[in-house]
């Protein structure tokens, strides 16, 4: 005498159908990663940083930066004010623009204003003027004589912590950024990170830098992480 099969449960019934159905779909690729902000790389061309004492010595007891247009991060401008740098060999550059808001006195120039100048300038991250050469200022009300913080910026992207965490990099790190460019595709190296809270993702090269690659007409732009994973 033959024995009845058991009923079976609803949750097998439902298990088994799940596993027919997965046997006959085909297999899902992983979600890819969303990268969280657009990459913008920007041309920064010469210009001077000036704490608030030395605003005032070189546009007046009171002075202010005045906001001519602001930047693309949040809080940044470009002010009104400009300035004339001389270098040693007594050339100057006649108007170059101000920064704001006020920080630490600095002047980023492209390897060839230092040419024209007549300074040997080092590639610095912004802010570490150690062993740096200076420069006299001149202003509408006033002459201020830099005995250090003329440099050459290192090239460097900004970073939030959305952008760390969708490239898998650190702060301080560096990456290569590729170019593609009508006849002009190029690789650069060394690109330092800068990350900070409510920070855009931006790229920043020198004038020389942009010049070369033929940034103006690039057509595609991405990020590799320096043992060359390309992440765009």
């Amino acid at each position: 005498m033959s024995q009845l099969a058991s009923p079976l449960e609803r949750s097998d019934v439902e298990r088994m159908v799940r596993d027919i159905m997965r046997s006959r779909l085909p297999e899902v690729a992983p979600t890819a990663k969303v990268q969280p902000n657009p990459l913008l790389v920007n041309i920064s061309a010469r210009h001077v940083h000036l704490s608030d004492e030395h605003v005032e010595v070189l546009f007046g007891k009171g002075a202010t930066l005045e906001v001519d247009k602001p930047l693309y991060q949040d809080g940044f401008f470009a002010s009104k004010q400009t300035v004339a740098v001389v270098g040693p060999r007594r050339r100057m550059l006649p108007a170059v623009r101000v920064l704001g808001p006020c920080r630490p006195s600095q002047v980023e120039l492209a390897f060839t204003d230092g040419i024209s100048l007549g300074i040997d300038l080092p590639v610095r991250i912004s802010g570490d003027h150690h062993d740096t050469p200076g420069c006299i200022l001149v202003g509408p009300k006033g002459v201020l004589e830099l005995e250090s913080g003329v440099i050459r910026a290192m090239r460097h992207v900004h970073m939030g912590p959305a952008d760390l965490e969708y490239y898998g990099v650190e702060n301080g790190e560096s990456m290569s950024l590729r170019v593609e460019s009508p006849g002009c595709t190029t690789v650069l190296e060394d690109l330092v990170i800068r990350a900070g809270d409510d920070i855009k993702l931006e790229v920043h090269l020198d004038t020389d830098e942009g010049n070369a690659i033929n940034l103006q007409k690039a057509t595609n732009v991405e990020l590799l992480k320096q043992n060359g994973c390309a992440c765009q």
